[in-house]
């Protein structure tokens, strides 16, 4: 018998499991020390400490990391489909990144920061009357230190954000994308309050950073496969996203795959997707 299908769209719902386990290993920890004594007990319970701080530092700096909530990577299907997400929007570039999208019939999620919705509304608007998603991006994309907030201000900086787009787009985002994708423990209890799943990704061509478009979309292409969850962006400082995008979606068009929206209910038939024309992946 086939086992039921993971839900899609999954809200985290123990987001402070993290901090009663880190107790646990530290009561553990002091009370071996403690039993054994300093010099029969520090070669259990430092290793012991050591484990659990790492345990943290790996949960937060991998994108892809489940240690403190559920992350979705990729999408459940064996069509050639593919989901197209694109950060850190709205930006002067994006009425030329939607024409594009159009001149392909892609469908794409764009994960939007709060004060840069705010400073372009009908950017906003506008993505979403073409039938595009969007999706929460922190408010203002701190991103040097996005991984090392702390409860409260990781809090304002998803729920000033889901204010905003929700305002803008006429209806709450569901998903949400951590700022270079660190994602540290405080990220989850927001996520559950808001009804946010968390999106990672499967395929990056680091055209944040690289300028060189036919890098990008080789390192893209490398990673391709049915249900991929694609990394772009727009507004880098290089000046060249619309570039590399064009080549990517027409590298896309080459290989048969579709760009898609997934629609975030949980369904018993399984997760399924929106694009051009609905359709069920199973």
């Amino acid at each position: 018998m086939a086992a039921p299908p993971v839900a899609l769209h999954r809200v985290p719902r123990h987001p402070h499991v993290w901090w009663i386990a880190q107790l646990a290993v530290h009561a553990v920890a002091l009370g071996l020390w403690w039993y054994y004594g300093w010099h029969r007990g520090w070669p259990i319970a430092v290793p012991l400490l050591v484990a659990a701080h790492l345990a943290l530092v790996w949960g937060t700096l991998r994108p892809d990391s489940r240690l403190f909530g559920p992350a979705l990577t990729r999408l459940d299907t064996s069509e050639r489909v593919l989901w197209l997400t694109i950060d850190d929007g709205p930006s002067d570039e994006t009425p030329a990144v939607l024409d594009l999208l159009d001149a392909h019939q892609a469908r794409a999620t764009f994960f939007l920061v709060g004060d840069r919705a705010r400073r372009h509304p009908d950017l906003v608007r506008e993505i979403v009357r073409r039938g595009h998603g969007v999706g929460n991006h922190s408010d203002s994309h701190p991103t040097g230190r996005f991984w090392a907030l702390g409860p409260r201000e990781m809090r304002d900086e998803i729920a000033r954000a889901q204010a905003t787009l929700t305002e803008l787009a006429g209806t709450p985002p569901v998903w949400f994308r951590a700022v270079v994708g660190m994602a540290n423990p405080f990220v989850f209890a927001p996520l559950q309050k808001l009804g946010l799943a968390r999106v990672a990704w499967t395929a990056r061509g680091f055209d944040g950073a690289v300028s060189n478009p036919k890098r990008v979309v080789r390192r893209v292409e490398r990673l391709l496969a049915p249900g991929v969850i694609v990394l772009a962006h727009e507004g880098a400082s290089h000046g060249r996203n619309v570039e590399t995008l064009a080549l990517m979606l027409q590298r896309f068009d080459e290989l048969g795959y579709r760009c898609v929206l997934p629609v975030p209910s949980p369904s018993t038939s399984g997760p399924s997707v929106r694009g051009i024309e609905p359709s069920v992946v199973d």
